[in-house]
Formats: structure tokens, C-alpha cells, sequence
């Protein structure tokens, strides 16, 4: 055989283990994320008969979610003794506060406040925003929940249940997305079916050491402890550090036996491919060594290319279907039997072409290092910080004078409260 025959023979030699090792690694991965899951929702209840502690729960608007209104409307219909709902936007014009203000009118039982252009300088803009709805809590305990959530009447009750024990200082939550079209379902299967499951795998493994903006209920101390909201000013995973600067401090980040609704508003594939890239770039920025890691859980592509390149080799096929099998068994048993997530429930056969999308965009992270937000680009640097992108200056027309820069706005508070 010649040197070039050799090396050909040893590429595909190398391939082919490379390729069986994913398999089996993504097996296994998928054994136990099915037991990992097993285990938590067999978790007895957790019961808390009082005090309840008051809460403030923390709501940034960016932009106008699908039902907005119901989202807000859920939280104000709690079984739940003492509450507050901040809701807070950078200016004036952001669409979401006039539904804010009709929350506000419409329960006038709640206390509601409404905090506009009270940001603070960060890089993250929702950090910023909260940063300045934080003086406007009056509680003990935070709920910083995504507007896009939506939550049955004993959210804050199970949310609180775990802060029973004082060494628990952050509680969040798991959910369910709903979406439309087909890159709203691709997206809601990689939340249901891909990230969930990690999340389980790690609870069982090594504990909770993050948080998700499905429900991050924190104590005030613990968050004044690390620094308040600006310690993660200039950070993407906002979320994730809110759970693992208290983790690395000391206190226990617990995940509530409770699963809200996610109202996912993803309805291009543009958009699914900025949220996924953001998401992973966000992740290999916060975790280097765990996001490459991931490459052995990437069951699906392994599978498909196997048999070609061991050359239809029986092993091969009999190998990849028991990957593929393993894998559709994960996704249902988290996902439709535990979740009860609506979209894996009617396009679990989408999975495999949902893990081909994301094994692309998993390598996508290692592409580049800026991402869109909201439609602002950022770049990310060490450690996950952001720094905004500059904007290519516009030319002025010629028919029109440059007009001088204009001054500041001045915060603005409103109020609705019992």
C-alpha cells in the first residue's frame, strides 16, 4: 500500500472510532438524562405551611411578546399573601408598557409599579434595565421572571417553598414551550428536548450552579452579596451567572419541582439561528470545557454518517438505529411524558432534523464571537462579556442638516398599588 494509501486507511480508521465512541458516549447520555429525569419528578412535594416571605417579582420588557397581556395577567392572579410587580422598560416608546399600564389598571388589588428609562450603564441591556427596577422592590425575595413566561396561581408559593432552608439562596424552575410554524417548533424541541435534559443530567451529577430567566427566585441579601445586578452587568448569560455567582459564594441554588409555560415567539429561521447561536456562544464563552464537551452527546449526526463510513458494516447500522432509537426514547420520555411540552408532543419526529440543525450550530459557536440581541450586535469576549458592536454611521441627506445632539430623558415612575 503506498504512504497516501496508508493515510487514507488511518483517517478512516480514526473516523470510524471517533464515530462509534460518539454513539456510545450518546447512549449512555441519554440513559441517564431518561433517570436523571426519573428521579426528580419523583420527588415528593415540597410543602411550606408559612410564613411566606413577601415577594417582589421583576419584570424587564424589551419588545411585544405573543398574549403579553395574559403572560403579566398570570402572575397577578397568585395564591400568594404579599406581592409586587415591578415592570420596567428603557424608554418611553418600548410597545410592552401599554400593557403593562393596562395590568396595572385592570388589578388594581396588586401593586404594581412601572419604572421607564430608570437604566443603568451595562453592556446587557436587560441587566441594565434591571438595575434600575431594583429600587423600586420593596421585599425580601425577587422573582426575575422573562416576560415571555406564564405561570398557574401557586408559582410563587412553590418558587418560595425551597428558601425555607436558609442555606438556599436562589430557586429556579424548568418549562414548557409553545410555539408556531417550523422554526418556532425547531427551536422549542432544542429547549424541551436538548437543554432540559442537561439540566437534569446536571442537577443529578453535580447539583443546580446556574439559574434560567423561566424563574430565578433569589433572596435580596444573596443577590446584594455578590454584587447586585451590576456584578453581571457586562455579561450575556445573565441567567446562568444569577445562579452560579451565589452558587460559587456559598449558598444552594435549588430547581422548584414546577414547570411553567414558555410562549416562544421564534417565527423565522433567521431568528432560530441567532437564538441558537447566541445561546451557544453565550454557553462556550460561561463553560469552555463543557461546551466542547457536548460534542459526545451529539448522538444523531454520529449515527448517520457511521454507516458510510464503516461501509455498511452491519455493527455499524445495528449501532446507529440503537443510537437513534435512544435518543427519540430521551427526547419523548423528558419532553411529552415529564414536560408535557406541547411541541415535542406532536413533532417528536423532528428531532433528528433538529439535532442535525443544532450539531451545525453547535460548530457555529467556534465561528465567530459576535451575536444578535434583539437586534443590537454584539461581540463577546473572555468569560462571556459583552461589548456592543459600533453602528456604521449613517450619511446625512443632502437636503438636510445634521441635527444637534439632544439631551437626556428624565426617568419616569408610575404607580398602581392597593
Amino acid at each position: 500500500m503506498t504512504p497516501h494509501g496508508s493515510l487514507l486507511a488511518y483517517a478512516g480508521t480514526a473516523a470510524e472510532a471517533l464515530l462509534v465512541t460518539v454513539c456510545v458516549t450518546s447512549i449512555a447520555y441519554y440513559a441517564f438524562a431518561v433517570y436523571a429525569a426519573r428521579a426528580f419528578f419523583r420527588l415528593p412535594p415540597r410543602r411550606l405551611d408559612g410564613p411566606f416571605p413577601p415577594v417582589t417579582v421583576l419584570k424587564p420588557l424589551r419588545g411585544l411578546d405573543h398574549e403579553a397581556y395574559r403572560n403579566f395577567a398570570s402572575f397577578c392572579r397568585q395564591d400568594y399573601p404579599e406581592f409586587q410587580i415591578v415592570f420596567g422598560a428603557d424608554d418611553a416608546d418600548e410597545p410592552a408598557l401599554e400593557v403593562a399600564r393596562a395590568i396595572a389598571r385592570d388589578f388594581p388589588q396588586i401593586d404594581v409599579s412601572i419604572v421607564v428609562g430608570g437604566q443603568r450603564p451595562a453592556a446587557n441591556p436587560k441587566i441594565g434595565n434591571l438595575s434600575g427596577m431594583y429600587s423600586a422592590a420593596k421585599h425580601p425575595v425577587l422573582l426575575v421572571s422573562d416576560s415571555d413566561i406564564r405561570v398557574g396561581p401557586s408559582h410563587l408559593r412553590t418558587m418560595v417553598q425551597p428558601l425555607s432552608d436558609p442555606r438556599v439562596g436562589v430557586v429556579t424552575c424548568l418549562y414548557r414551550s409553545h410555539a408556531h410554524g417550523l422554526a418556532g417548533e425547531f427551536d422549542a424541541l432544542s429547549l424541551s428536548t436538548e437543554f432540559q435534559p442537561s439540566v437534569l443530567v446536571a442537577r443529578q451529577l453535580e447539583g443546580i450552579t446556574f439559574a434560567m430567566g423561566s424563574g430565578i427566585c433569589i433572596r435580596r441579601s444573596v443577590l446584594e452579596g455578590i454584587g447586585g445586578f451590576d456584578a453581571i452587568g457586562d455579561y450575556l448569560a445573565d441567567d446562568y451567572f444569577l445562579g452560579n455567582l451565589p452558587s460559587r459564594a456559598g449558598s444552594t441554588v435549588e430547581l422548584a419541582n414546577h414547570v411553567v409555560e414558555h410562549r416562544l415567539d421564534t417565527a423565522s429561521l433567521t431568528g432560530l439561528i441567532h437564538h441558537q447561536i447566541r445561546w451557544n456562544r453565550g454557553t462556550r464563552a460561561a463553560r469552555p470545557w463543557g461546551y466542547a464537551g457536548l460534542l459526545f452527546t451529539h448522538g444523531v449526526p454520529a449515527a448517520l454518517l457511521l454507516p458510510l463510513v464503516a461501509f455498511g458494516s452491519p455493527a455499524a447500522w445495528t449501532l446507529s438505529a440503537t443510537t437513534l432509537a435512544a435518543r427519540l426514547t430521551m427526547a419523548w420520555y423528558v419532553a411529552v411524558r415529564r414536560l408535557r411540552d406541547p411541541v415535542a408532543r406532536r413533532a417528536l419526529w423532528l428531532v433528528p432534523l433538529r439535532d442535525l440543525l443544532g450539531f451545525g450550530l453547535w460548530i457555529a459557536a467556534y465561528l465567530g464571537t459576535t451575536i444578535v440581541w434583539r437586534g443590537q450586535r454584539f461581540r463577546l469576549g473572555g468569560g462571556g462579556k459583552l461589548s456592543p458592536t459600533p453602528a456604521r454611521p449613517a450619511a446625512p441627506s443632502p437636503s438636510q442638516p445634521m441635527a444637534p445632539e439632544s439631551g437626556g430623558e428624565a426617568i419616569a415612575t408610575t404607580r398602581a398599588a392597593s
